[in-house]
């Protein structure tokens, strides 16, 4: 099978611990399988059930995260034309301006492979540890996206906004892509038309089928409504690996037929161990899916 839809992988974070070796072995291994990007999740702290107590977030203070940003200046280095993603920073969790700067050395390094991908979370346990408010983080990060664009693309910046302050600054070297490409990850109609408005592409969290359709309907009308030409707004779709090739095969096309530029295989959570069992599942589908 071949499509145009470019095909990349979901590092899994919460299996693989800390071991440095199995990053640098997943990295090198899956540009390898011909794989176009690899996308990563993003949590800072975890939060302890016993000290919050009827917690029901899929993470916890066990689980293991590396951070996206610091991981990709590592893999930057073992990799040469795999693309960076992150599948979804949360941004209004974090300061602007240093993430502007995080980001920015990242592409530089990989020779502008970075793509940003952000969104607005839902642990508020992480915003408190973080300093951050919960409770407007939609509207921050609207100007958060304002903010970045202009820091990866100007010299100096002046800028006051709601939320932002920045008078006559700027970072150096700026990014190879001026300016990195923003996506957002949605899961609600508002976040929907905040892609449609203002990112580069958006992450859906759901499977193809009607609800797909519909969310899909509420990004090109915001996309015109702000003048925008929704065909230039990229789509990832996620396919979970299920024990099942035809399955993964199938789930990748389906994606292609519902207008998805691009898509992530995910191996988490399908009681794979090792790096290399992670490693064995992803080069059957680059196999399938005419990669390899």
């Amino acid at each position: 099978m071949r499509i145009g839809m470019r095909i990349g992988v979901v590092f899994p974070q919460t299996e693989l611990g800390g071991d440095p070796g199995a990053v640098r072995a997943y990295g090198e291994r899956v540009e390898e399988l011909g794989f176009a990007h690899v996308l990563a999740y993003d949590h800072v702290v975890g939060a302890d059930p016993a000290v919050h107590q009827g917690w029901s977030g899929p993470y916890d203070i066990d689980t293991t995260f590396h951070e996206p940003l610091v991981m990709f200046g590592f893999l930057a280095a073992v990799t040469t034309r795999l693309e960076l993603v992150t599948g979804v920073i949360i941004l209004p969790q974090r300061q602007t301006v240093l993430v502007a700067k995080q980001a920015a050395e990242v592409d530089m390094l990989s020779g502008g492979r970075l793509r940003f991908g952000i969104g607005v979370g839902w642990n508020a346990v992480e915003y408190e540890a973080l300093g951050e408010q919960f409770t407007n983080r939609g509207r921050r990060s609207e100007e958060q996206l304002e903010l970045l664009r202009l820091l990866w693309t100007q010299r100096s910046v002046t800028f006051e906004g709601r939320y932002h302050r920045v008078t006559g600054a700027g970072i150096a070297p700026l990014p190879v892509q001026r300016p990195i490409p923003l996506w957002i990850g949605a899961a609600a109609p508002r976040g929907y038309a905040r892609a449609g408005r203002l990112a580069d592409g958006w992450f859906p969290m759901m499977q193809p089928g009607p609800a797909l359709a519909e969310a899909n309907s509420v990004v090109d009308a915001a996309a015109r409504e702000a003048g925008r030409d929704p065909s230039q707004i990229g789509m990832e779709g996620r396919v979970n690996w299920q024990r099942d090739l035809d399955r993964a095969v199938a789930d990748i096309a389906e994606w292609a037929a519902s207008g998805a530029t691009h898509v992530s295989v995910n191996t988490m959570r399908a009681g794979l161990r090792t790096v290399d069992d992670h490693l064995a599942v992803l080069e059957s589908v680059a196999v399938g899916a005419g990669l390899s």
